[in-house]
């Protein structure tokens, strides 16, 4: 779940709490689940689900497992206030980019679908999505979903001490616009940890070499928003669900991670790193 407030990037980095290795464990069970999650979901996605269904599977799996649900129930964005998130995972179809709530829509042959799902186990979070196809999608709609991807996985490659936030801010813009798409410019990636939303509180594109020093002990839930058309947004009636403005196709994808002495761990992946066995 992406905040939409966006602060100065490169502002004094307040707030930030670097994690132990004890607390990046505990955000590794969380992120297990997640990742668990998700893997159903490759699997579940087809034509004539519903999206409640999905929801209240991955409701069912995360309380089974002793994890929370960390979007049920999260405070409006509105700023005159409005309905709390009523669901466990945000599920996005075709022009919504973010915050679509599962209901009695059912998937239809050549829709694309970002599920995004957030934990709480034992007070640490981990928050990750995917976007997946249902069935067959056009050439052009299965691109958009690879050029998401790949934004993910460049700025992870930036998450390393001696690289600034503006290196991963870029990689994504980078990667994205170089192949003819927009990155969302009204909703941002987020730190995470004791809380699901935490600082920094940054937009996915920017200048590299500048803005926040990365530090070991930083989490982060990176998570490039893109879309295929114009980049700006409109929230429905809801108060939650994020649509493209000129109806286009939006793709999302979102890692929680770990910057560590070296590579960075992925929190939410579904394989495990040895150095968190340590």
């Amino acid at each position: 779940m992406s905040p939409r407030v966006i602060p100065r990037t490169g502002r004094a980095a307040a707030g930030i709490r670097l994690k132990t290795w004890a607390e990046i464990r505990m955000m590794r069970e969380a992120g297990r689940i997640v990742a668990e999650v998700l893997d159903a979901m490759r699997t579940m996605v087809q034509p004539g689900v519903a999206t409640a269904e999905l929801d209240r599977w991955a409701e069912e799996y995360i309380r089974r497992r002793g994890g929370i649900p960390a979007f049920k129930g999260y405070p409006s964005m509105k700023d005159e206030g409005g309905p709390p998130y009523p669901a466990t995972l945000c599920t996005s179809v075709n022009h919504v980019l973010v915050h679509g709530v599962p209901g009695p829509y059912r998937l239809k042959e050549g829709d694309i679908i970002s599920i995004d799902v957030g934990v709480n186990f034992r007070g640490y979070y981990a928050d990750a999505a995917i976007t997946l196809p249902v069935g067959s999608i056009p050439p052009e709609a299965r691109r958009l979903l690879e050029v998401t991807e790949a934004a993910l996985w460049a700025a992870i490659a930036q998450a390393r001490p001696g690289r600034r936030l503006g290196d991963i801010q870029w990689a994504i813009q980078h990667t994205v616009e170089s192949q003819g798409f927009h990155v969302a410019r009204e909703f941002t990636s987020h730190g995470i940890g004791r809380a699901l939303h935490e600082p920094p509180s940054f937009v996915n594109r920017g200048h590299p070499g500048r803005g926040l020093p990365l530090r070991p002990g930083m989490t982060i839930a990176i998570e490039p928003m893109v879309t295929m058309g114009d980049w700006r947004t409109s929230i429905l009636e809801d108060g939650w669900t994020v649509v493209t403005l000129d109806g286009s196709l939006a793709a999302h994808f979102e890692h929680t991670i770990a910057i560590t002495e070296g590579d960075p761990i992925i929190l939410t992946a579904l394989e495990e790193d040895p150095r968190l066995a340590s």
